[in-house]
């Protein structure tokens, strides 16, 4: 693990380990985004770093939908979708999306009946909260809307709803705009396990000190808990109090000029 659990200024990053970095790992809302949109910049950097060698890869609670967009158009080399349901990789010379899922066609069928119970009980006990725009898009999991498109609900509403999850045996993720659960022993980190092993032949553990993830908020944990080097946009500082495990590093700017902050930092170092 990452050992003590600190976070440090991202001068703080030796030039030597990010001359070392090989893949980059990185979150999406708030961390690519601001404010809901993936700024000229954001979308330059992710060009630069595919263009210096680095291998990317989005780690996101976006839906399936999304990612099949993402897989096809981003320069990246593939994109793990719904904290870890599903990845996504574009196969070009093919012109062929591989799809990997952790749950079968049928077994997701019926999670979804149980996800159903839950989205109407959240919704009639939780004011405020609604269902994410971008459910219809989704194929694992449920996303509850607490403050993309609605008013910011309160830190214990957001707590009532994790609760409603818990209550079902699902697994419950708050992100910097939605929680979103599912049924399976599943998150980020396994399924990014996964990609690289099925996709690249790349054994993560092995290879880990040549990562970097970089993320803003709780559902990020596991990845901040895992790798050595790993990075919070400065909004990640927002969530400092619920992180369990927090990133080693943490840029100056918040959001997507956090993100421009890094690879600046990482293709410098080449």
């Amino acid at each position: 693990m990452t050992g003590p659990n600190r976070m440090r200024p991202l001068a703080d990053f030796a030039k030597a380990d990010r001359a070392r970095t090989r893949f980059l790992l990185t979150d999406i809302d708030d961390t690519l985004t601001d404010h809901g949109r993936l700024p000229g910049e954001s979308y330059l950097a992710l060009q630069r770093l595919r263009q210096a060698g680095l291998v990317t890869i989005p780690v996101t609670g976006r839906p399936a939908g999304w990612c099949d967009l993402i897989a096809r158009q981003w320069p990246v080399d593939g994109v793990i979708g719904e904290n870890g349901a599903l990845y996504f990789r574009y196969l070009d010379a093919e012109r062929r999306m591989l799809r990997r899922y952790v749950r079968d066609a049928v077994t997701r069928a019926a999670d979804r009946l149980k996800l159903d119970r839950i989205r109407e009980e959240v919704l009639a006990t939780v004011p405020g909260a609604a269902v994410a725009a971008d459910q219809a898009y989704r194929e694992a999991d449920l996303a509850i809307d607490f403050c993309e498109d609605v008013p910011a609900l309160p830190r214990e509403s957001v707590k009532r709803i994790v609760d409603i999850f818990a209550k079902y045996g699902a697994t419950a993720k708050v992100s910097s705009i939605h929680v979103n659960g599912w049924f399976g022993d599943y998150d980020k980190l396994t399924m990014t396990r996964r990609f690289l092993a099925e996709t690249m032949s790349i054994d993560m553990d092995a290879e880990r000190e040549a990562m970097v993830f970089v993320g803003d908020s709780p559902n990020d944990a596991p990845m901040f808990d895992f790798f050595p080097r790993s990075v919070g946009v400065a909004n990640v500082l927002d969530f400092a109090d619920d992180l369990r495990h927090k990133p080693r590093y943490v840029t100056k700017a918040r959001g997507a000029l956090g993100f421009v902050e890094l690879a600046d930092a990482l293709l410098s170092a080449r």
